[in-house]
């Protein structure tokens, strides 16, 4: 980094907004949760934002490929931005597979520990198989698609999340609803 840049802190000072870090298997439910959890505190009256790993790729990050530097790379680049949003006062909903504990560990350092609400879908592969809306499962076992998280790529349980959303077993809202639960927690408000 160059000695010579001097970022901005601006005037307006407001309490940093929390992180809610979906990470799970492609199909395990990560952006159904996060638009209906976006729904759920729009209607709270929080303002909040969905960043999701297909909007970031065909953007921001369409330069980066699939290899393991290329999704560190992505990685980074997403903590960054949702820091950004949470900077703002925006509640921040990332939902990105994120296989890799390290680089999870890393958004987090980035983000803020204090602000960062790590949630594990945790859906069976084979259910995610099952579902495999995009046939991204189905392309991977005939070999058209090569390091695809779950099949000839890891996938690394988060150890200790914050939240476990089993939504193989459970509702979007039952996993919106913990999710919400655990907010109220963390910003100390009641949701009607």
């Amino acid at each position: 980094m160059s000695n010579n840049l001097f970022p901005n802190k601006g005037i307006v000072k407001r309490e940093a907004s929390p992180v809610i870090w979906l990470t799970g298997l492609s199909g395990s439910g990560k952006t159904t949760i996060a638009n209906e959890l976006e729904v759920a505190l729009e209607a709270a009256g929080i303002k909040s934002y969905v960043l999701d790993g297909d909007n970031l790729r065909s953007g921001l990050n369409k330069d980066l490929g699939f290899s393991d530097d290329d999704r560190k790379e992505n990685m980074r680049r997403i903590a960054e931005v949702a820091k950004l949003f949470a900077d703002s006062g925006t509640v921040t909903i990332a939902a990105f597979i994120s296989p890799f504990r390290v680089e999870r560990a890393e958004c987090k350092e980035i983000i803020g520990a204090n602000n960062f609400i790590e949630c594990h879908v945790d859906t069976s592969l084979a259910v995610c198989e099952e579902r495999d809306t995009k046939g991204l499962y189905a392309k991977a076992r005939a070999g058209e698609i090569k390091s695809f998280t779950g099949i000839d790529s890891p996938y690394e349980e988060p150890n200790s999340p914050d939240i476990v959303l089993e939504a193989g077993k459970f509702t979007i809202e039952q996993c919106v609803d913990k999710v919400m639960t655990q907010l109220e927690n963390k910003l100390a408000i009641k949701f009607i």
